[in-house]
């Protein structure tokens, strides 16, 4: 398994440390990515400051710490997360190159196959919550 399983985008990295420095505990909290059920294809991602727990896995990416519980590790393995800035507004943004798009996955979790559904490539953008 590669140092991490997911990567940060300078700009996620310059946010998030942004974000962490106007709390008191910042530095013991880390960016959570997971899976929640919910969404079309069955699931959607999820981003929290947190702090980790005994089986979450941790990696440190570009001095950021990131949790993934051991259950979403399978859904975010391979994902981007980034701070988008747009007329719609801005926030973070998960993008998955690995997953299919909804329609696939809908379709997929419809067939006879046991894995269950993914999460497409997310375009939403996602305010940080605090655990």
């Amino acid at each position: 398994m590669p140092e991490a399983a997911i990567t940060l985008s300078d700009k996620a990295v310059e946010k998030i440390g942004e974000l962490l420095s106007g709390q008191s505990d910042g530095g013991e909290q880390a960016l959570r990515v997971a899976v929640r059920g919910g969404g079309c294809s069955g699931f959607q991602y999820a981003l929290a400051f947190d702090q980790p727990k005994a089986d979450d896995n941790v990696f440190e990416v570009d001095g950021v710490a990131v949790v993934v519980d051991k259950v979403s590790m399978q859904f975010v393995f391979g994902s981007e997360v980034d701070y988008v800035e747009g007329l719609q507004g801005a926030g973070f943004q998960v993008n998955n190159p690995t997953w299919s798009p909804p329609a696939a996955a809908a379709a997929a979790s419809r067939s006879k196959r046991t894995r269950p559904a993914r999460p497409s490539s997310s375009s939403a953008l996602f305010d940080l919550q605090r655990r």
